[in-house]
């Protein structure tokens, strides 16, 4: 399964902490770990732990800070397209705090809001899906259109709304949505597939004109930072595999053996483990 993730690309500082700090508080944390992040970086090292082929089509460029993202990415097996590797800022860094006790955490995130428009390679690989997340309009546009192009799956994390879903949503086969996200009423009609998902709550779905819900496991959490995009990224390697409710429990599955683990990859071992990839 090879699939093709366009969008952010940062660069996570994350401290576990005993509680979350409050304003002007300072507090010890226990650990540091720094990785890449994102919602479709996150998702794309979700694709290669689940043994697919994750190609990353986003924005690093030349900063120093920008080769901590490649090194990891390079260590998850993600494949990584800088479409403007000469950009000499640093790339998009996010500060996370993450409570120790229960896994909730905060994120304080520049994400791509600095970064030039960029154009897309003019020629993309074939895959069997696709997944945008719309933080590089461009890319995610082009990424979008290919797959329609080759007729394969294309997957959108409505995360929260941005402009390009404009145009993005009526590309799309699957909206997967946060229960916070609100987009104008007729953004998402005529979208096959909407998933919403909203934390340890059922994921409800409509689909063909059939609508559901799906239990989410009861996990004990230890660290829910990158969940979501978790869930994303195994969504999609199911994508046109499996119908919507077993799709949706895989991807329940996934995230929910990720939020058991404390730090950005100590999930990874288990979960191939767990999947059987070697």
């Amino acid at each position: 399964m090879t699939v093709l993730l366009a969008g952010l690309c940062t660069v996570d500082i994350v401290q576990r902490v005993a509680e979350l700090p409050e304003p002007g508080q300072k507090v010890q944390s226990a650990s540091v770990s720094v990785a890449a992040g994102g919602p479709a970086t996150n998702a794309a090292v979700t694709v290669a732990a689940l043994g697919g082929r994750a190609l990353l089509l986003t924005v690093l460029g030349s900063h120093p800070l920008a080769e901590l993202a490649r090194s990891d990415l390079r260590e998850c097996d993600v494949e990584v397209s800088d479409a403007l590797a000469c950009h000499s800022d640093p790339p998009p860094v996010s500060a996370v705090a993450v409570r120790e006790r229960d896994g909730e955490r905060t994120v304080v995130s520049h994400n791509a809001a600095a970064v030039p428009e960029v154009a897309a390679p003019r020629r993309l690989p074939d895959v069997d899906a696709v997944l945008v997340d719309g933080h590089h309009p461009e890319l995610a546009l082009a990424a979008a259109r290919w797959g329609r192009r080759l007729s394969r799956p294309v997957v959108v994390d409505a995360g929260s709304w941005k402009p390009v879903f404009t145009e993005l949503l009526p590309l799309a086969d699957i909206v997967a949505c946060s229960a916070q996200f609100r987009a104008p009423a007729a953004a998402l009609r005529g979208v096959p597939t909407v998933i919403t998902t909203s934390g340890a709550d059922p994921v409800r779905w409509s689909s063909g004109g059939e609508s559901g819900e799906v239990a989410v496991p009861a996990v004990a959490a230890r660290d829910t930072l990158g969940a979501g995009d978790v869930w994303h990224g195994a969504l999609v390697t199911k994508v046109g595999k499996l119908g919507i409710p077993r799709l949706i429990e895989f991807a329940n599955a996934v995230a929910a053996e990720r939020v058991r683990h404390a730090g950005p990859r100590s999930w990874l071992g288990p979960v191939k483990a767990k999947m059987g990839v070697t």
